[in-house]
């Protein structure tokens, strides 16, 4: 086990676990019990907070849709270069907070350090890739130029036609779904109150978050309330409009296909490409199951599966591997990513006392859960935001009228 592993262990065996007595407040409330909700009630419970979850279904949210590609290298985008620093520090913790989890629970999140292969199916794709590959030289990142024979040596079901492509053995997954639930596990372990049900309104005394109303007819107050809800997470009324997190919901739709049992996986390795314009992926689990997304779309809140998106999807992975249309199709879903005006994440104070966020992720909500976790502990315990989530504070986006949401 890696030192790193060991450490992260004996931290979290070593900090106080949050115990609720008769009467006395909780700490923390997080509003969202996605993997970023999770993640930070658990680790604010390690610190030694009482916290709880608001959320109907706890583990679910969008990265119940997500493939779980752990991509700092491949995902790089022209403009996101401040984001790649915080993308490649959550990207380094993730063995040690997957080996973290299963002690702690004894689940499997489902990391695999299989890494990535961005291929390039035409010319027109293999100038974009190429250009892409200048970026990551620039940005000081390992990735390696590969031709079409050396990719299709890599992964041989890959179509005759790709024309070259990058290697990114940094590049990993996790199976969010997994995830999700060790997160679950993990939070109850620690003393977390896992509240069903739906955040109403945020309460507040005077110009101070205080608390929230729930569907169910409770009222949670709490020391500090934590915005964690994902796309959801400005549509939680009584939330100063000063103070709403500028996040927008981006529609995914996302395929699940199977190996047969008896049948050699088509993909050793995450596939990833740029076809017509339109970006692909194909995750090989090892469990035979193959993940293909992902559409985007400024639907608005529109979670419905298309046989558009569908169609996009399948003859997009199809020229990439052709086997793929031979496998049983098993599940078609659709989430929303939770984007902000600059694609980064908000994390930490708003500019209502109390009040704190940990939403906007849009891509990178699985790739940024480790550091997310340390980052909102780190604040919740003394009031700072740590020097790494300095450029994502939420009070980047502050307006300047004081005026109450509906």
């Amino acid at each position: 086990m890696s030192s790193s592993s060991s450490s992260s262990r004996a931290r979290s065996e070593a900090s106080p676990r949050a115990t609720a007595t008769p009467g006395r407040i909780p700490d923390v409330v997080v509003v969202g019990g996605g993997v970023i909700g999770l993640v930070t009630a658990w680790r604010a419970a390690q610190r030694g907070l009482l916290t709880t979850v608001v959320d109907p279904e706890p583990g679910g949210g969008a990265a119940r849709v997500a493939a779980g590609m752990l991509a700092a290298v491949t995902e790089l985008h022209y403009g996101e270069e401040t984001l790649l620093s915080l993308n490649l520090a959550s990207a380094g913790r993730y063995a040690a907070f997957a080996a973290e989890l299963l002690d702690a629970t004894g689940q499997d999140p489902g990391y695999r350090r299989c890494g990535t292969l961005a291929v390039a199916r035409d010319a027109d794709d293999r100038a974009l890739l190429r250009d892409l590959h200048a970026l990551q030289l620039r940005c000081g990142l390992s990735a390696e130029w590969l031709s079409g024979r050396d990719c299709r040596r890599l992964e041989p079901m890959l179509a005759p036609g790709v024309r070259g492509g990058l290697r990114v053995d940094g590049d990993h997954q996790i199976d969010p779904r997994r995830l999700g639930r060790a997160l679950v596990t993990a939070c109850e372990h620690a003393g977390v109150t896992l509240h069903r049900a739906r955040a109403l309104r945020l309460t507040m005394d005077a110009d101070r978050a205080t608390g929230v109303v729930t569907d169910d007819g409770a009222t949670l107050r709490a020391g500090r309330t934590v915005l964690a809800g994902g796309s959801a997470s400005a549509r939680l009324t009584g939330v100063p409009r000063h103070a709403l997190p500028p996040v927008r919901p981006v529609k995914g739709q996302v395929l699940r296909l199977a190996m047969p049992a008896d049948a050699p996986p088509l993909l050793s390795r995450t596939v990833r490409a740029v076809v017509r314009g339109n970006p692909v992926y194909l995750v090989p689990r090892e469990n035979g199951e193959l993940v293909v997304g992902a559409t985007s779309e400024e639907m608005g809140w529109d979670t419905t599966v298309t046989a558009g998106g569908v169609y996009e999807l399948l003859r997009d992975a199809h020229e990439l591997v052709p086997g793929v249309t031979e496998l049983p199709l098993t599940e078609t879903l659709a989430g929303l990513r939770p984007a902000s005006p600059d694609n980064a994440p908000l994390l930490g104070p708003t500019a209502v006392e109390g009040l704190l966020a940990a939403t906007g992720h849009h891509r990178n909500g699985v790739l940024l859960t480790p550091v997310t976790g340390d980052v909102m502990a780190h604040v919740l315990t003394t009031g700072l935001l740590p020097q790494e989530a300095l450029p994502f504070t939420p009070r980047r986006f502050d307006t300047a009228t004081p005026e109450t949401s509906r």
